[in-house]
C-alpha cells in the first residue's frame, strides 16, 4: 500500500501542522502606506458594491478616515459610477465639508451622515451606506433582524434601529442623530431608508454591508415562506462572538478583492 511519503512530487511538512486561522496582517509601516492601502480597498469596495447591485442612481457612499488627518475622510465623488471608481477619483473632505483633494462634487448626504459618525466614533475607520434592495425592503418594517442563521448572528445584539425618518439627510444634525442611534454597534437599520455599517477597517465595513444586506434578504425570504425559528439567545451570542469579528470580515473582503484587482487593475490608478 502506498503512503504519502511515496509521492516525491508532494512538498510534505516535516511534521503535520495544525492551523485553523490566518496569520496576523502587519499594519503598513507609514501613514502614507496606510493611506494608500485604505484608498485601494475603498475603490475596490465601490466596484464590489456595483457587482452586488448596490449602485442605484446617485445614492450611496463609503468613507475611510485619513490615517494622518483624523478629522478628514475619503469619499466617492457624486456622479461617478461605482463600477468605474479608481483610487484617483476619491475625494478627501475635511470636517467642514470642504474638498481638500480631488475635484468633486461631494454628496451632501454623504458628508452629513459620515462626518457625524466619524466624529462620534473615533474607533471607526470606515462606514458604508447605499440603497441596496433588500436593505431598503427590510428597513420598511421598522425592526431589527432576528438571529435566524449562523451568518445573521454576526449582527446579533450588534445592530441598531433608527426609526425617525425625516427625509433626505442634508445636515450634520440629522447625521448626529443617526450616529447616536448607531451607538457602539457595527450597523444600523435606517427605517424607510436602508442600512449602514461601520468598522475599524474599510474591509470590515464593506464586508459587513454585504453580509447585512444578505441577512435582510434571508429573513425576508424566510418570513415570506413561513414562520422562521430563532436561534436561542445563548447560542446566538456565542456564534456572534465567533463569526462577528473584524478579522473575519477583513479576510472575507480580501478574498473578493484579490480577484477584483486581477480582473480590473485600473481601479488602482
Amino acid at each position: 500500500m502506498s503512503t504519502l511519503t511515496d509521492a516525491p512530487d508532494l512538498a510534505l511538512h516535516a511534521s503535520p501542522v495544525r492551523k485553523f486561522w490566518f496569520d496576523e496582517v502587519p499594519p503598513p509601516a507609514t501613514p502614507a502606506a496606510e493611506r494608500r492601502h485604505r484608498l485601494e480597498r475603498l475603490a475596490g469596495a465601490f466596484r464590489l458594491f456595483a457587482r452586488y447591485g448596490f449602485d442605484q442612481g446617485l445614492a450611496g457612499h463609503i468613507t475611510a478616515r485619513d490615517p494622518e488627518w483624523h478629522d478628514h475622510f475619503w469619499v466617492n465623488p457624486l456622479g461617478r459610477h461605482f463600477a468605474r471608481m479608481r483610487v484617483s477619483d476619491l475625494l478627501l473632505v475635511n470636517s467642514a465639508g470642504e474638498i481638500v483633494v480631488g475635484k468633486g462634487p461631494v454628496n451632501q448626504a454623504a458628508f452629513a451622515i459620515h462626518a457625524a459618525i466619524h466624529e462620534a466614533r473615533p474607533d471607526i475607520v470606515a462606514a458604508a451606506h447605499t440603497h441596496s434592495l433588500y436593505g431598503k425592503a427590510w428597513s420598511t418594517l421598522g425592526r431589527k433582524l432576528d438571529p435566524l442563521t449562523q451568518d445573521s448572528c454576526s449582527f446579533y445584539e450588534d445592530h441598531e434601529l433608527f426609526d425617525d425618518f425625516q427625509g433626505v439627510v442634508l445636515d450634520t444634525k440629522e447625521g448626529a442623530r443617526i450616529a447616536i442611534a448607531l451607538g457602539s454597534s457595527k450597523a444600523v437599520i435606517l427605517k424607510n431608508h436602508g442600512i449602514l455599517t461601520a468598522g475599524p477597517t474599510v474591509e470590515a465595513a464593506a464586508w459587513w454591508y454585504l453580509a447585512l444586506d444578505n441577512a435582510c434578504h434571508t429573513q425576508l425570504l424566510a418570513e415570506a415562506a413561513g414562520t422562521p425559528q430563532r436561534i436561542p439567545h445563548d447560542v446566538a451570542a456565542l456564534t456572534h462572538e465567533r463569526v462577528g469579528r473584524p478579522g473575519g470580515a477583513l479576510f472575507s473582503f480580501e478574498s473578493l478583492y484579490e480577484g477584483l484587482v486581477e480582473a480590473e487593475p485600473d481601479l488602482l490608478d
